[in-house]
């Protein structure tokens, strides 16, 4: 049965993965065993994949990224160049935490800019922006935009990634797309 799906020749895929059609993986990744992999995603080159990650379908993975065990990434996410995923909060080389691995989900159609880096355990909601540099060290929101370290809330955006500006009815709309959002108690929700 012929794949679905292009890896470069340099690039390692171990064995119990599972990887959706149109899903390219690019020059000298690792994919580690008994991954999921969804359709048309696109794996940047050095990329490491470590064993049992779920990654959604159309996920972007930029150029040097790792993400490692516990990491859960939902469809339509983007990971830029050289950013960083944790997975054990206090690691030592001489004391073996594998069972300790914390979870982080990164939600529907979140984006995580250049080198920043992801303290495990905080989910980074849906449709979120994390500013590129930025240490995430607490859940993101849907819809967040955060920069600095550590990352602090600075706006929202639209599902386009554009900052929206809410009147003082709490109602804003993306200019770029037509889409309407309300802000009520620090929650955006799209009305359309």
């Amino acid at each position: 049965m012929k794949r679905k799906y292009f890896s470069h020749e340099t690039s390692i895929i171990d064995n119990g993965c599972v990887i959706g059609d149109n899903t390219k993986i690019w020059h000298f990744s690792h994919i580690m065993p008994n991954c999921v992999i969804g359709k048309s995603c696109n794996i940047g080159q050095n990329v490491v994949i470590s064993p049992y990650v779920k990654l959604g379908n159309n996920v972007k993975i930029q150029n040097n990224v790792s993400i490692y065990t516990g990491v859960i990434c939902e469809d339509d996410v983007f990971l830029g160049p050289s950013m960083v995923f944790t997975n054990v909060i206090n690691p030592r080389s001489a004391v073996n935490r594998k069972d300790e691995f914390l979870k982080t989900i990164v939600k529907k159609g979140a984006s995580i800019g250049a080198n920043a880096t992801i303290v495990c355990g905080n989910n980074i909601g849906n449709y979120s922006f994390v500013g590129a540099g930025a240490v995430v060290t607490k859940e993101v929101l849907d819809y967040s935009l955060v920069v600095g370290n550590p990352s602090k809330h600075i706006g929202w955006v639209s599902e386009f990634g554009h900052k929206l500006y809410f009147s003082e009815e709490g109602l804003a709309e993306c200019k770029e797309s037509g889409q309407k959002y309300e802000l009520t108690n620090n929650i955006v929700t799209r009305i359309n």
